[in-house]
């Protein structure tokens, strides 16, 4: 024990003095770090900035954030360090390790219909090309213009393929990186499109037509719900402060009689 303490003392002396590159230390234990990383944390990220921030950049950040706290708190215990005391600075930099990750996941879930509203009009703008071009081509055609969340993965989607991988594996990549609703099944509708002969691929693209037209219809009908919901909020605090107003009115109008 006595050993680990001096151990994790002399690491922190080391790196406070610049003896050791902290970013050279993460880059060197990357591997170990990326055991931290949540499974649908590049998704949150590209959700919130698109593809605008590169999502291990951001980790790298957040590594560096949280050894940085973890190290200010076993130096304002240094006078006293114990085994305690650095259980509680790596719990503390643990929680701002966190911290913005339940950022993204709350940013996700108060965007969350708006997110996944995404992918219908995206596959509608999709099917469109499939009808000139394959599948892969189309794909390729579409990123320009595709919604900011879901280019990184088309492009590495694009590139997986380009490479020869022509098995669904690419598009199951997409899927699990992208878990938005539906976002699996039309992955594998899109594959199936990719493959066969031209008849086969007008019966298909009828079928992924059908599909995606579903979506978009589910889609209108998630944001006439939201729209509507929101009017009668609205309605019902127009009532209430009228309600209110007339409220105060008379009793204003009571007390003046009664004075």
């Amino acid at each position: 024990m006595e050993i680990a303490i001096v151990a994790v003392i002399l690491l922190f002396v080391l790196i406070y003095n610049n003896t050791i590159d902290r970013k050279k230390f993460i880059q060197d234990n990357r591997r170990y770090f990326e055991v931290l990383r949540e499974d649908d944390y590049n998704f949150l990220v590209y959700a919130k900035y698109g593809d605008q921030v590169d999502p291990d950049a951001l980790f790298q950040k957040r590594i560096t954030y949280a050894i940085v706290v973890i190290f200010i708190f076993m130096f304002i215990f240094l006078d006293s360090l114990n085994l305690l005391n650095i259980v509680l600075a790596v719990i503390v930099g643990f929680i701002v390790f966190k911290s913005s990750y339940q950022s993204l996941k709350k940013y996700y879930k108060q965007h969350l219909h708006e997110i996944d509203i995404m992918l219908p009009y995206y596959l509608k703008s999709l099917e469109i090309l499939i009808q000139h071009y394959t599948v892969p081509v189309a794909i390729g055609k579409s990123i320009a213009d595709a919604p900011d969340i879901f280019k990184p993965g088309l492009k590495e989607l694009i590139e997986k393929i380009n490479s020869g991988d022509s098995s669904i594996t690419p598009y199951m990549d997409f899927a699990n990186e992208y878990p938005v609703r539906d976002s699996m099944r039309m992955m594998r509708l899109l594959y199936r499109l990719g493959i066969g002969g031209q008849e086969k691929k007008q019966e298909r693209l009828l079928m992924f037509s059908k599909t995606v037209s579903s979506l978009q219809a589910k889609a209108r009908e998630t944001k006439y719900k939201e729209r509507l919901n929101h009017m009668e909020s609205q309605t019902m605090l127009m009532l209430v402060v009228t309600g209110v107003g007339v409220m105060i009115i008379i009793l204003s109008s009571m007390f003046t009689m009664l004075g």
